[in-house]
């Protein structure tokens, strides 16, 4: 009888010890979701650059952390944009030249990523190719081309040129057609609350130019900051292609500030 009673109480210990265990895990599980969580809305958020309209500042390819602190905070801050409040809590204002992450107007669902161009009650337009802010164009100076090669090797030289915005921001802009459609436009007045956003890569981008995709984009709908290139592939590799990473990789572009 009383090894039997013996083996019983071993038997409900070590359910009692598997028990405790799961629970433990379960715990440090739900503090690690918290603690991501809490990172995401209201420090850093991690973003994929899927498209080339940034290029040649952001590379399709190019993984980096957002700023989620740098505007202050909206419901857009939180996965899936829960109507919890409107408006900005602790709100900053971005300044010309920022590169932001923000939900597209149009559906308040898609992330974009383009600079700051206006400012409320600025007017924007393109001339031939050239920026003006207020009435002035924004000074521009060609440099080295950018060297665009595709999936297929083909090399192909883009025209570049250094920007530099009234408020000394400088940045690369891309060439790619020249007299294209968003070459010339008419005159934007940026509307109280809203920002006039535009890709570095101008020949090819949905933004504020394009009044049904991007438009005027409200404070509410920035997102955040974008900081540093934590990570770059130029797509050469697939996951499970492990002795291609090597040279998939774009090592230059790791731990990089974006501007």
């Amino acid at each position: 009888m009383a090894g039997r009673s013996w083996k019983m109480t071993m038997s409900e210990n070590a359910k009692k010890l598997r028990s405790s265990s799961v629970a433990e895990n379960l715990r440090t599980i739900i503090y690690a979701l918290l603690i991501a969580l809490f990172i995401r809305a209201f420090l850093f958020q991690p973003f994929f650059i899927p498209s080339s309209s940034m290029e040649s500042t952001l590379l399709v390819g190019d993984y980096l952390f957002v700023s989620k602190y740098s505007y202050g905070y909206s419901k857009h801050s939180l996965p899936f944009s829960p109507p919890l409040f409107s408006g900005r809590i602790m709100g900053a204002q971005p300044e010309r030249g920022d590169i932001a992450v923000f939900k597209q107007p149009s559906d308040n669902h898609t992330d974009f990523i383009k600079r700051v161009i206006g400012l409320p009650g600025d007017s924007v337009q393109m001339k031939e190719g050239v920026l003006y802010l207020n009435d002035r164009a924004v000074p521009r100076v060609r440099v080295d081309d950018f060297i665009y090669r595709d999936m297929a090797g083909n090399v192909r030289r883009v025209p570049q040129y250094k920007e530099t915005l009234p408020n000394g921001v400088s940045y690369i802009t891309l060439d790619m057609n020249r007299n294209s459609v968003w070459d010339n436009t008419g005159i934007y007045i940026v509307p109280q609350g809203h920002y006039f956003m535009m890709g570095d890569n101008r020949d090819n981008s949905s933004d504020s130019r394009v009044a049904d995709s991007v438009g005027y984009v409200p404070f509410e709908n920035l997102i955040g900051k974008a900081q540093i290139t934590f990570f770059s592939a130029d797509g050469s590799a697939s996951f499970w292609q492990v002795w291609k990473w090597p040279s998939a990789i774009r090592w230059d572009r790791i731990a990089r500030w974006v501007d």
